[in-house]
């Protein structure tokens, strides 16, 4: 090693030894990424297990690219000089004769860190808040001074871009949806990629399409990248990419040196436990919780079992927090602050907490619910055992967990002619914004935005003020790949049920899916040394649990405003529903996705699921939700006077036995049904416009049952069996209202979420 080599090192070293204590010693591959970035001003691709210290070397090359001292020149890998002032001198020499970088300052500059500042700041592309706020943190040990342009601090934003046109700022980080925010990428990027001393995207495994979490805002690093002064050092790191994935980013960042390193995590202990139910799985949370080392994070693929699993795990007396994509961001906030405290057993959470959560001494990672690939799986569980010697990480299968896979599988990329359809409607020089293109294609919200953005990266289209516009390039739809990455995902779904059932180490088969050439049984599994978990649920926390799920009643909120851009599809409905006109707050059974009565309601009302005659423990649910609703703390207004049934071509049978089940056993007359027309509108529709475009003129109310409801003096009971989108609740109890009705309120057996 070179005397100038040797004492960037020395300095890198002291840099992480403030960053991480005294005892931190720089590992081999971390010096060599270091070395690459600011010695040789490479493009570098970590590939490295969850603790490895990813962070610590962008933090060390940051503190070392930004506070070089004026003096000699260091040397790059085959001679060149690697570093010179930004207002003069010589010019420096990268790998290949190419200009490396300048200094603020003017002149050469050295790079063993002890003198002013030399480069721009650092640029750390992040996924999630979450992440941001655990770097911001790090970086502060290191005397770094971060700070982060994100939809929570708008109002923070001219000044932060302020403070780095002044050179205040050591580190900005970005979410990789600010890329393409127009304001953003036209007024600030352009000035940011030009003054940028080093870019890192973390994460990077979403950069790919093949990886599993693929996010397409992260294509439009290449307009970053495109942007950056020649020889500007470029750091990728990620923890979960496997060959694939690992060949596709370094192809995106190009040239770029691969540090990939075995992934195995010594401190974590792998176990399964199979259990039959729901019941069975939060009884077993209710036994066994307080006996994990510290404290943890209970993961749940959706929302409603986060909340429901928070709820039933502080009725036993434990101290849990929810934690989702839900939850606004002052309490993610005080929640992640809490579980760094270790004032929390545990976080209840979804994988909003998730890539980059540093709580270096989190003792335990539950899965409640197992996710759909175990690439997903090997991150979340990394979230533990970071400092402690031992970590206890259990996965807690269920059959509904399919269920949940087939529904994310369906939010994937739309087939060509939806594609096609919204190029169509979009124009050079008129934007639309997504609201004003849902009337025009059938696409939900969330997956319209997908589609949007990937044609955005391809070039298509383009985000502007107002909406998006179509750019006029030609655009092909890649059937082929699409088929294959859906391949992929079909594959990991199977390989994630494998992992439940193989006999084999568990940690082994999850570095195998990574392709870790190195895997090798770790020695620590339950398959390896035997159980370490007891399956064991007791009695009373097995009832506790039963207790909990078999509880029925979920409010179903009613629709005050119509969605945008009817009256362009022919329908003559905008702005607020009249008071007049709509329902009032109903009730459901339960939810589809929840884990009390959502395997039952599934079976009947689910996408598979025929007519059928209402099952007997799903009528004496029926029954106590409208006693809690009558007698209860949140109450109706007023008891109803009368039962009307939603028309249903598709479980008639179903809707009819409810509405005569309430009738009967409340004593009410069953005033008849709304008719569906020749067209009902039944079947899925993608999103909000598209379902009351197909609802409007559906439903006709025929005249016996308007002259009955001309002579109501209170609300009538509204039935059917599912509520999906809330649009066909919605529309018939306008109609109900119209022909006399003085007030709706709603029941369903399910709603969807």
């Amino acid at each position: 090693m070179s005397d100038d080599r040797a004492r960037v090192r020395e300095r890198a070293e002291a840099v992480l030894r403030r960053l991480a204590g005294e005892s931190a010693r720089l590992r081999d591959d971390q010096w060599r990424a270091i070395e690459a970035l600011v010695v040789e001003r490479r493009r570098v691709l970590c590939v490295q297990r969850t603790g490895w210290g990813k962070s610590a070397v962008y933090f060390v090359a940051t503190a070392l690219l930004r506070h070089g001292r004026p003096g000699g020149v260091a040397q790059g890998r085959h001679g060149g000089q690697v570093a010179q002032g930004r207002h003069g001198g010589q010019v420096a020499q990268g790998r290949h004769g190419g200009q490396v970088a300048q200094g603020h300052n003017g002149g050469p500059v050295a790079l063993d860190g002890s003198g002013g500042t030399t480069c721009g700041p650092t640029v750390i592309v992040s996924p999630l808040l979450a992440l941001m706020r655990n770097q911001i943190e790090t970086a502060a040990r290191a005397g770094i001074r971060a700070r982060t342009i994100n939809s929570a601090n708008l109002d923070e934003w001219d000044e932060i871009t302020a403070e780095i046109a002044a050179g205040t700022v050591d580190v900005l980080l970005i979410s990789p949806e600010r890329l393409n925010n127009p304001d953003f990428r036209d007024g600030v990027l352009p000035r940011l990629a030009a003054t940028t001393g080093l870019l890192v995207v973390d994460e990077a495994h979403c950069i790919s399409d093949w990886g599993h979490d693929f996010r397409p805002d992260y294509r439009r690093l290449r307009t970053f990248l495109a942007g950056l002064p020649a020889g500007t050092p470029v750091l990728a790191t990620t923890a979960t990419a496997n060959a694939r994935v690992t060949e596709d980013v370094a192809e995106q960042l190009g040239d770029a040196l691969v540090l990939r390193g075995p992934l195995d995590r010594e401190s974590l202990r792998l176990t399964v436990l199979e259990l039959p139910s729901p019941a069975h799985r939060l009884g077993w949370l209710a036994d066994h919780l307080e006996r994990l080392p510290g404290s943890g994070i209970i993961y749940t693929l959706t929302v409603a079992a986060a909340g429901e699993t928070a709820e039933f795990l502080r009725s036993r007396g434990y101290t849990v927090a929810a934690y989702t994509g839900q939850s606004d961001d002052a309490q993610r906030r005080a929640v992640e602050r809490d579980l760094l405290d270790n004032k929390l057993k545990a976080v209840v959470a979804t994988s909003a907490l998730g890539m980059g959560f540093d709580k270096p001494d989190l003792g335990f990672v539950v899965h409640l619910g197992a996710p759909p690939s175990p690439i997903a799986y090997y991150q979340q569980v990394g979230r533990a055992g970071r400092a402690v010697a031992g970590a206890e990480v259990l996965l807690l299968p269920g059959a509904e967990d399919l269920a949940v896979w087939r529904y994310f599988a369906s939010l994937a990329f739309p087939p060509e002619e939806q594609v096609r359809a919204v190029l169509a409607a979009l124009s050079p020089d008129r934007p639309l914004s997504i609201p004003a293109l849902e009337p025009i294609v059938d696409l939900r919200r969330a997956r319209l935005e997908l589609m949007l953005k990937v044609l955005d990266v391809d070039g298509a289209v383009r985000r502007v003020r107002g909406g998006w516009v179509a750019t006029g390039q030609p655009w092909h739809y890649d059937a082929a790949r699409l088929r294959r990455v859906a391949e992929t995902r079909a594959a990991e779904q199977r390989a994630m049920l494998e992992y439940a059932a193989t006999d084999g180490c568990r940690m082994e088969f999850l570095r195998r899916c990574l392709d870790d050439p190195a895997a090798a049984p770790c020695g620590r599994c339950d398959r390896c040394v035997g159980p370490r978990l007891p399956a064991e649920v007791s009695a009373p926390g097995l009832a506790a649990a039963r207790a909990f799920l078999g509880r029925a009643g979920v409010e179903i909120p009613p629709k005050k405003l119509w969605p945008t851009g009817l009256d362009a599809v022919g329908v003559p409905l905008r702005g607020r529903i009249s008071p007049a006109e709509q329902a009032l707050p109903g009730r459901a059974v339960g939810r589809l996705a929840g884990l009390g009565w959502g395997a039952r309601l599934r079976a009947l009302v689910g996408p598979e699921a025929g007519d059928a005659e209402l099952p007997t423990d799903l009528a004496g649910a029926v029954i106590e939700v409208l006693r809690v609703w009558a007698h209860g703390d949140d109450r109706w207004p007023a008891r109803p006077v009368g039962v009307v049934a939603v028309g249903s071509r598709r479980r008639p049978r179903l809707v009819r036995g409810v509405a005569e089940l309430i009738a009967r056993t409340g004593r009410l007359p069953l005033l008849g049904e709304v008719s569906p027309g020749a067209s009902p509108g039944s079947g899925p529709r993608g999103n909000s416009a598209q379902r009351v475009r197909a609802l409007h003129g559906a439903f006709s109310v025929p005249a016996p049952l308007a002259a009955a409801l001309r002579d109501l003096t209170g609300p009538v009971l509204l039935v059917d069996d599912l509520v999906d989108s809330g649009w066909t609740m919605a529309v018939v109890a306008r109609l109900l209202r119209q022909a006399g009705a003085p007030a709706v309120l709603p029941f369903a057996l399910a709603v969807t979420v």
